[in-house]
């Protein structure tokens, strides 16, 4: 038996040894492709050397890159699908090229001192030609010269082998994938324990699992779907850690590897479950919890939001909270950074920025927790009363699960599974779209609520909304009034006067007050009374838009811990502790004597 630290450890030791420079694991956010959200392979951060770059590190790089995938989220909870996943590969640029690297890969697998893989249990495929590139020849008698039988080397089609590029544009080229053979106990269902010779007639067998693929780097797409030449040929090979561990261990549930048995351990714990009784729930919980743990570490720290990367992180923690529920874990507990803290311990030595950022995962994982959990139940009663006597949750419905109570259209798709019940995906996109053209055609004019729409976020940016125009008062002076404001789910915009651009100083100042409030957990009241009565208290308004007589009177704090007093008639948080973090992220002008300040809520 072989663990996952020894077969990093072994795979980059080789290659070491082989002249090739161990480079660290670049951040899974991609530097160079704006087409995808995530770094999906190890040669993806190499782009810009692939195409000719000096890499400062040599031609020849090896390393253990991390990887998101988010293709298969729903799928999740299986034997095999993972979020985070690690991919061993090694490069040459415009060094060596098919024949050292199919002759280092034969070595590396076979070898007694690497993994001693079993030779009889192994096939290989090549590049079978087409009108874009010609057959591999070259690969295909490089692999006979191992001594391996041509039965065991399949002719495929691009399908199969070509890889590439990662984006839309981009290197890519013909490869030669490695092959082996699993019996009935491993990776894939099954039955002979032998493998097939002729491997042109098997392949498809879903006992043959790929460990290995190397990528042979020649031809650059183009936008218009053609391929140029490469200035330079490349190798880029990739071997999935989780994949090979459990292929060569003969382990058909990745879950049962050294990767996760200690994140089970404590979830039994915590649960008093055990994971074969339910074990669909635990494995969505440890996956996604150690892509969270990654997504947040990474060197360039994602945070849980609605839009991109920050929305597939809230929707892994989320989703991972409701497995959490269905174990019965105690809600009183932030389990997600106990659980998080293991799979620190376990990869930080390979990803140090994991340590580094230990503090930063803990805090954003609690605070995304506590957030969830007010709103979990409560949009779990809503979903069930929206059921009870329906077989289909309309598009409108499943928006305002989404904007009052955070569930994304994936969490709401899964609970209607569950009970068999239809969901208009096609309405909520309607929906949602509606939402976005609200949002951006909303006013931008004199104070009249300036709300999208009255969902949680919304009313809580509102919220902030007062807090930062007494903030302002405080710091820039009485001459300061509201001018505009425009709200949505993601941010506030406040338009107010004052004549000159807001020193750094300033801001922070301004920035400070408000988190201050939000610290201080006040108390918002409302009180209905005559417009006069409410002018008479100085109450701020926008006096020049017509109110009736009556108005009501928003006023965040008591006494002399009054921090502010507005007329208003938008709907508001009833206490500025459930706000949580204020940014100010501009300030800028508006128009002749009045500032703007956009700024969000985390």
């Amino acid at each position: 038996m072989i663990n996952s630290k020894q077969i990093r450890q072994k795979f980059l030791d080789f290659f070491a040894a082989h002249g090739h420079t161990i480079i660290p694991s670049a951040s899974i956010i991609p530097e160079n492709d704006p087409t995808v959200l995530f770094t999906t392979a190890g040669m993806h951060p190499l782009v810009p050397y692939l195409l000719g770059q000096t890499h400062p590190a040599g031609n020849r790089l090896a390393s253990a890159q991390k990887c998101i995938r988010t293709g298969d989220i729903d799928e999740v909870g299986d034997l095999t699908h993972l979020t985070f996943f690690e991919m061993l590969g090694n490069w040459s640029l415009g060094d060596y090229f098919k024949q050292e690297s199919i002759a280092w890969s034969w070595e590396f697998l076979t070898s007694p001192d690497y993994l001693n893989l079993d030779k009889a249990k192994l096939a290989f495929s090549v590049f079978a030609g087409d009108q874009d590139a010609e057959f591999d020849q070259d690969s295909y008698n490089f692999w006979l010269e191992t001594g391996v039988s041509h039965k065991r080397i399949a002719k495929l089609a691009k399908t199969d082998n070509w890889w590439g590029p990662a984006g839309q544009t981009g290197p890519c080229g013909p490869d030669t994938e490695i092959f082996y053979w699993t019996p009935s106990t491993s990776l894939r269902a099954g039955g002979s324990e032998a493998a097939p010779e002729d491997f042109q007639a098997t392949h498809a067998d879903s006992r043959w699992v790929e460990i290995w693929n190397n990528v042979f780097m020649a031809y650059d797409k183009q936008a218009d779907g053609s391929f140029a030449s490469l200035k330079q040929k490349n190798v880029d090979t990739g071997m999935g850690l989780e994949r090979t561990l459990c292929t060569i261990n003969n382990i058909s549930d990745i879950y049962q590897t050294d990767l996760f048995d200690l994140a089970i351990a404590k979830l039994e714990e915590l649960s008093g479950k055990k994971y074969k009784d339910q074990a669909t729930d635990f494995r969505i919980i440890a996956d996604h919890l150690r892509a969270a743990t990654v997504m947040i570490g990474d060197q360039k720290g994602i945070v849980p939001s609605n839009k991109d990367q920050g929305y597939v992180l809230r929707r892994l923690i989320r989703r991972a909270m409701r497995a959490a529920k269905k174990l019965g874990i105690n809600q009183e507990i932030n389990f997600c950074s106990t659980i998080a803290q293991i799979f620190i311990d376990q990869l930080g030595e390979v990803y140090p920025e994991l340590i580094a950022n230990q503090p930063k995962i803990v805090a954003e994982l609690n605070k995304e927790e506590t957030k969830f959990k007010q709103t979990l139940q409560t949009g779990e009663q809503r979903f069930n009363n929206l059921v009870l006597n329906n077989k289909k949750i309309s598009g409108v419905d499943a928006f305002d699960l989404y904007q009052s109570y955070g569930f994304p259209i994936e969490l709401t798709r899964e609970l209607a599974k569950e009970k068999d019940i239809i969901v208009d995906e096609a309405g909520f996109v309607a929906e949602l779209e509606r939402h976005k053209d609200l949002s951006r055609t909303a006013t931008a004019g004199k104070f009249k609520g300036g709300l999208a729409d009255h969902a949680e976020a919304t009313t809580k940016l509102h919220t902030a909304v007062h807090l930062l125009l007494a903030a302002l008062r405080k710091v820039l002076g009485d001459g300061v009034f509201q001018k505009g404001s425009n709200i949505t789910v993601e941010r506030l915009r406040l338009d107010f006067s004052y004549p000159d651009k807001m020193t750094p100083e300033q801001i922070k100042e301004v920035e400070g007050l408000v988190n201050q409030a939000i610290k201080d957990e006040l108390p918002v009241t409302v009180q209905e009374m005559p417009l006069a009565e409410a002018k008479a208290m100085q109450a701020m308004g926008v006096f020049d838009t017509k109110y009736g007589q009556m108005v009501k009177v928003y006023t965040v704090g008591q006494g002399d811990k009054m921090f502010s007093c507005e007329i208003c008639g938008g709907p508001h948080a009833s206490n500025t502790g459930e706000l949580g973090s204020f940014k100010i992220i501009k300030e800028e002008a508006s128009s002749a004597g009045v500032r703007r300040i956009k700024a969000t809520l985390s």
